[in-house]
């Protein structure tokens, strides 16, 4: 059973609500980019698929690279980096992109985002993970995966409710200025994330010593 009392820890709400913002943010986007790939700039699900890959390959590099880092730099920084890049890519997005954009204009903007949310996947996990004690570790995974994927159900809806107006699917301009709309409340999910950064102690994710025994019989 989930104990409320874990909610009383900082860095354990904080992260959860960071990982919320995070999935809101990323999953609302996704979810009107591709479709901006298809009708508003006529790409084949196949060519949008492919399209997207500068978005979210970025996370089979990075999101190893920034756990591995964060041992020794601590996890707020890399979160505090990754939800600032996702902003700048989505704000960035929403300002430029439109009918006629031609894609390399579009791929420094999503790989911007990619690069970003990449950043904050694995340190999410792993501040959750150090915030409880090791009798909660389980308890504790599975509330951060809960709370993911709810947030990236809220993304999709409340993004599709500002996206959706009369007409928005009979022409490429229409569709545009609702995208447009849409993604800034995208970017809004992302800076409410790096307000809740604010909350979370500044600390390295500790490293295991190596005793003397252990050292002698390798």
């Amino acid at each position: 059973m989930l104990s409320l009392a874990l909610f009383r820890r900082a860095s354990f709400s904080a992260a959860n609500g960071i990982g919320f913002c995070l999935f809101a943010s990323l999953f609302g986007a996704l979810f009107l980019m591709s479709q901006f790939f298809q009708i508003a700039q006529g790409r084949t699900p196949l060519q949008t698929g492919a399209a997207l890959l500068v978005w979210s390959a970025w996370g089979f590099i990075v999101a190893p690279a920034a756990a591995r880092a964060a041992a020794r730099y601590g996890n707020r920084p890399f979160m505090l980096a990754g939800l600032t890049l996702q902003a700048i890519g989505l704000g960035s997005l929403a300002l430029t992109a439109d009918q006629h954009t031609p894609y390399l204009e579009l791929v420094p903007m999503l790989a911007l985002s990619g690069i970003g949310s990449a950043m904050v996947f694995s340190t999410v996990a792993g501040e959750v993970m150090t915030s409880v004690d090791p009798d909660q570790i389980g308890i504790a995974s599975g509330t951060n995966n809960a709370l993911r994927e709810l947030g990236g159900v809220f993304g999709v809806a409340v993004l599709a409710t500002v996206f959706n107006r009369p007409g928005v699917y009979n022409s490429p301009d229409n569709f545009v200025a609702g995208f447009h709309s849409a993604l800034w409340v995208a970017v809004a999910f992302a800076v409410l994330g790096v307000a809740l950064t604010g909350f979370l102690k500044t600390k390295k994710s500790p490293v295991p010593e190596v005793s003397l025994e252990a050292r002698s019989a390798a």
